[in-house]
């Protein structure tokens, strides 16, 4: 694991420039592919903030979009001074590795504990919230080996299986996902564990700001988290459908390995194991074959290089803004149905750089859906 334990690189962040990355992901319209977007566009968080308003209107938006002010920032900065937390920015160090290479990271994570947990290559382990006493017990034996082999497990300390892997790798270090705010847990029942995470060898991340209560679609934008931030993902007792099977599918998007615990035909909460089985992903029932199958892996210099990271270089600007007649060639060109960016820049004949920029026109006017895997299509 020598690569991935050598230290990790980057820029660490100014405390002015933290401040303006806070302001623009808390603006409307400005998600984690956006905020890259616009950092790689104008070459920092503050130009971004200051182009959003004219962004917006030449998007066609009814209305004027809300920037969070330099109040708002400082105040959640404040809350997380408060609460033992920080801020860390894609390019810097602190921030996870894996994690800063897929699709849409979040260009700022809210953090609390030991950061060292961060530092090392992980591997993570969901399922039931409803587990059987063999399969919490099977995800807790693979939770203590793995910490023991050097693997830091995350889970989203949901009940269940996410219970059982963080309570067997808090000696050893456990990184807990959140889907709200890190003031606000969930489930209740679990806040003395993440005062145990955040207290000892463990930390707690969220993207979400502080006193944000987590609501159903929070979830799967946790997951993501989970599957990012680990080399591989390991599933004990998933149901049909069930948010494993979610993060399951996004590590295998992240190209991530899957792994899953194979289970009686008869009980529900092991279709969705065995399904992913029936699918490809690998076979697990011993520690040793997710340690084994993550080594190779773990000696290697797998992510490189940080995005959206400031200084940016050179940015994208280009001379004049784009014409209301290239504008309309896009979004005759675009519909509901996702396409790829290249594919547009192919049909319109346009320049990249303007393909670009109209794109995020009409993202910062709410004009634009994003969708896995840098595809786009207008929203209805």
């Amino acid at each position: 694991m020598d690569a991935l334990r050598a230290g990790p690189k980057g820029t660490v962040l100014s405390e002015r420039q933290r401040i303006a990355w806070l302001r623009l992901i808390r603006s409307d319209n400005v998600g984690p592919a956006t905020f890259r977007d616009l950092i790689n566009h104008f070459g920092s968080a503050e130009a971004a903030l200051a182009a959003l308003p004219e962004l917006s209107a030449r998007g066609g938006a009814t209305r004027a979009i809300r920037i969070a002010s330099e109040a708002e920032a400082h105040r959640e900065l404040e809350a997380a001074h408060r609460f033992g937390a920080r801020f860390v920015g894609i390019g810097e160090p602190d921030y996870p590795q894996a994690l800063k290479q897929i699709d849409g990271a979040p260009p700022l994570l809210a953090v609390k504990g030991a950061l060292a947990a961060a530092k090392r290559p992980a591997i993570g382990i969901v399922g039931s919230r409803n587990a059987s006493i063999a399969g919490a017990k099977f995800a807790a034996m693979v939770a203590r080996d793995c910490g023991r082999a050097g693997y830091t497990v995350v889970s989203g300390l949901a009940r269940g299986i996410d219970t059982a892997a963080h309570r067997a790798s808090l000696e050893t270090g456990t990184i807990a996902a959140l889907a709200g705010g890190l003031d606000r847990p969930y489930p209740p029942e679990n806040v003395g564990l993440i005062d145990e995470i955040a207290g000892g060898n463990g930390l707690a991340v969220s993207e979400m700001p502080f006193g944000w209560e987590p609501r159903a679609r929070d979830f799967p934008r946790r997951n993501r988290l989970i599957a990012g931030i680990a080399l591989g993902l390991v599933v004990v007792e998933a149901a049909t459908r069930s948010g494993s099977l979610i993060t399951a599918r996004l590590a295998g998007e992240f190209g991530r390995l899957v792994f899953a615990v194979p289970g009686s035909p008869l009980d529900p909460r092991c279709h969705g194991t065995n399904g992913l089985l029936k699918d490809g992903a690998s076979i697990v029932t011993e520690p040793a074959d997710v340690i084994e199958a993550l080594a190779p892996l773990a000696q290697l210099e797998l992510f490189p290089s940080p995005r959206a990271e400031e200084p940016a270089g050179e940015s994208k600007l280009i001379a004049m803004p784009p014409g209301d007649s290239d504008r309309m060639r896009i979004i005759d060109a675009l519909g509901p149905t996702p396409v790829e960016i290249d594919d547009v820049i192919r049909h319109t004949g346009l320049s990249a750089s303007s393909v670009y920029l109209i794109l995020l026109e009409l993202d910062i006017s709410g004009r634009l859906h994003r969708h896995q895997g840098g595809l786009v299509s207008l929203s209805d």
